[in-house]
């Protein structure tokens, strides 16, 4: 693991691996995102008003956190077809130093405790929005 974070360091992609700034302000729309639409159950409970306000800051922040993503996605897509990366691995051929180099940039990228961090919120708040909307659908008096 060491070895990874030392080439990480050094590699093309180690921006991406440093999680800039940008990143951490589209990582920040996207739990925003991902709470408001959790707590737009529990709000309409309350006041409608705030359920709506919830909803549309929801909407809006995972429209923009995926458009963000959607491009960061597309740019490594264009990586990899450009160096033709997933055709050699295919035929089986060994891949070139330079190769090997852009495989290590991809996979740096691709370890984000970002993302980590994301699914977990996301798997949490949903587990939590739906046994709140059950209680407050059904047992609450």
């Amino acid at each position: 693991m060491k070895i990874l974070r030392k080439e990480c360091r050094t590699c093309s992609q180690a921006r991406q691996c440093q999680e800039s700034f940008l990143s951490w302000i589209f990582f920040a729309i996207g739990l925003i995102a991902t709470i408001a639409i959790r707590i737009v159950n529990l709000l309409q409970a309350y006041h409608p008003f705030y359920a709506k306000l919830a909803w549309y800051i929801g909407i809006l922040g995972f429209f923009l956190f995926f458009v963000y993503k959607f491009i960061i996605d597309r740019k490594r897509t264009k990586f990899i077809s450009q160096a033709g990366l997933l055709n050699k691995v295919q035929a089986g051929q060994n891949l070139t130093e330079e190769d090997q180099r852009l495989v290590r940039d991809i996979l740096c990228a691709l370890s984000s405790r970002r993302d980590t961090i994301n699914y977990f919120l996301i798997f949490f708040t949903s587990i939590l929005a739906f046994f709140l909307a059950i209680y407050l659908d059904f047992f609450r008096k």
